[in-house]
């Protein structure tokens, strides 16, 4: 990263959201605690709007959504971790959410409340034996970013200016306990079976619990960096073993600005078009050559800048989606234009999925077939052009409108058992989130020239 970087404004300590966390709920107790706090309030706020509407009071559901979302994300925020990682995920979800959810817990991308210097000089000095300003020549206390399970603090050592990334204490023991304490509420409340979630919730645990691997990350960003280093207008950190353990990643400063933050300057179609190129052939690249994906493609983990015409700068190989060779081919397979039109092939396809079941009624196996293949239609229509508009207004309207009406559909909303493979969540994740960052940066891309295969 170079001295001229750019950081967003909500990353800077004067911002409203620099407030910083001089503690942090580390154990079961104190987190189911915490849990059970915002139940309370959140219990409250349903309580006042339904009292006041009982009385012939105005009371709008926005404003009750407002009040709740602000509630949990407060929560979240305290709590980091898992719990504000799926906040994060979700706000990626366009439909899955009403808007005063989305938009806020989308600050998890890379705008939570930091910890507080001397928390982080602790932090530092577990994993050193030193403290920052030993290690390091100069290390800014205040955060620059922080989100769900770390925050990045700029740092210089022999000329170099540095990104260094502090775990949050904690995070990655409770993980387990998290999401052991919200299970059997979710179970409850969405009426599911514990054996049928069970692979589900498996995947999101061994995902999460790698991203606190910073030994890990590293070793990934590394190895993908250079496998993509071809790739044109992509820029990687370099990482520094020797300032890098399992809680602290130490890596070049990139330049560039955050995609809210680019799009304010203006920049021209040609810019966004190319930056959008890279990113489709950065991703393209990683599913068919690779077999493996950056799978957390939310605005925080990439950097913009307009210079040679738009440069990616790529962030945070925490979350990686390892793609065995079977569900590689079951994936594309699925977004071809032949097995649209063949329905014989589209339902063994989905059956290898898991989607169709041998036991499905016909009325069911029907439902299914027709939902697929609508969807398929739709969201892999990108893949089957040589070249796509994400700019165009009226396929994003087609998107969301068949979410709402996935979401409305009587059979989905009466299904009470998952189904499809446990490996397509990070896979969709990753093409949801991909598709987003296209869409905000209104990019027309050549999607047939990505695989440099």
């Amino acid at each position: 990263m170079s001295d001229d970087t750019v950081m967003p404004e909500s990353g800077t300590p004067d911002a409203p959201d620099a407030r910083q966390l001089a503690s942090l709920p580390t154990t079961k107790v104190a987190r189911a605690a915490r849990f059970a706090k915002t139940g309370l309030k959140v219990g409250a706020n349903y309580v006042k709007h339904y009292a006041k509407r009982a009385a012939g009071v105005t009371s709008e559901t926005e404003d009750l959504h407002a009040a709740n979302a602000a509630e949990l994300y407060g929560a979240l925020s305290e709590m980091k971790g898992s719990v504000l990682k799926v906040a994060q995920m979700l706000a990626m979800e366009k439909n899955m959410l009403p808007t005063a959810y989305s938009d806020l817990f989308a600050q998890a991308q890379y705008q939570s409340p930091p910890l507080s210097g001397p928390l982080v000089t602790k932090v530092l000095r577990d994993a050193f034996g030193r403290s920052p300003f030993e290690v390091f020549d100069e290390f800014d206390i205040n955060a620059r970013q922080a989100a769900s399970i770390g925050q990045v603090h700029r740092a210089r050592k022999d000329g170099l200016t540095l990104a260094v990334k502090v775990q949050y204490p904690g995070v990655a023991d409770s993980i387990r306990s998290d999401i052991r304490l919200v299970k059997p509420i979710a179970l409850r409340v969405l009426g599911l079976d514990e054996a049928q979630v069970r692979p589900y919730l498996e995947e999101v645990e061994t995902r999460l619990l790698e991203e606190t691997n910073y030994a890990l990350e590293l070793q990934r960003g590394t190895e993908i960096a250079a496998e993509c280093a071809h790739v044109p207008h992509l820029e990687f950190p370099r990482y520094y073993p020797a300032l890098s353990t399992n809680r602290v990643l130490t890596m070049d400063w990139l330049a560039g600005e955050h995609l809210k933050e680019f799009l304010a300057t203006n920049p021209s179609q040609e810019v966004r078009n190319q930056l959008g190129q890279a990113l489709w052939d950065f991703y393209a690249f990683q599913l068919h050559t690779l077999h493996r994906v950056h799978a957390d493609p939310h605005p925080g983990n990439f950097l913009l800048r307009a210079d040679h015409g738009g440069m990616v700068g790529v962030l945070d190989f925490g979350c990686v989606k390892e793609i065995p060779a079977d569900v590689y081919a079951l994936f594309t397979a699925l977004l071809t234009p032949e097995t649209l039109a063949d329905e014989a092939r589209l339902a063994d396809l989905l059956t290898q999925a898991g989607v169709l079941r041998p036991e499905d009624a016909p009325s069911r196996r029907t439902f299914y077939l027709q939902t697929m293949q609508a969807s398929l239609e739709l969201v892999g229509r990108p893949f089957r052009q040589p070249t796509f508009d994400f700019g165009d207004p009226q396929y994003m309207a087609a998107l969301y409108q068949l979410g709402d009406e996935l979401m409305q559909q009587p059979e989905l909303r009466q299904q009470r058992e998952p189904r499809g493979s446990a490996h397509f969540i990070y896979l969709n994740r990753t093409y949801v989130g991909l598709y987003a960052l296209l869409t905000e940066l209104r990019a027309s891309v050549r999607t047939a020239s990505g695989s440099f295969g």
